[in-house]
């Protein structure tokens, strides 16, 4: 049974990492590169980053709850690999609930005045979110990768 749910475990976080990595490394600049519009780029991009995200909050939930439970029948879930989920949890907490809706809400302002965010007083403030977002982004992409490596490290 042990061993079921580590794979089980390994599996979800593969899929879900290479997901991740897919969609912020490959996908969101595809769409940059393939449509002449920036701002339908820009909100198709934000439409796949905010589901992405509500998608990893449930992974990440998932995968504390079942490396808890596997914890407790083996101890096989290490310290590490704990605090790299809460650390990637903390990040797409983040993103929910800070980033994307005040980069939203900037966007949306912009939008009830007939332009882009950035044609607006509020474009420094959106650039500048958007680069913390996208470290932040970063950022959670490595802890999904050494998850991914030390939870199939045997």
């Amino acid at each position: 049974m042990r061993f079921a749910s580590q794979r089980v475990f390994d599996l979800i976080a593969g899929i879900w990492v290479g997901g991740f990595i897919t969609v912020g490394f490959l996908v969101v600049p595809m769409l940059f590169s393939a449509l002449d519009d920036r701002q339908v780029a820009g909100m198709v991009a934000g439409r796949l980053i905010h589901t992405e995200t509500y998608v990893s909050i449930a992974l990440n939930l998932m995968l504390l709850i079942l490396g808890f439970r596997l914890d407790q029948a083996q101890g096989s879930m290490s310290r590490r690999i704990r605090w790299i989920l809460i650390a990637m949890l903390a990040c797409s907490l983040a993103a929910a609930f800070i980033f994307l809706p005040w980069m939203s809400s900037l966007k949306d302002q912009a939008t009830l005045n007939g332009v882009s965010v950035t044609e607006t007083s509020q474009a420094v403030l959106f650039a500048r979110l958007h680069q913390v977002s996208s470290l932040v982004y970063f950022l959670q992409s490595l802890l999904g990768l050494s998850l991914v490596w030390y939870s199939t490290k045997r």
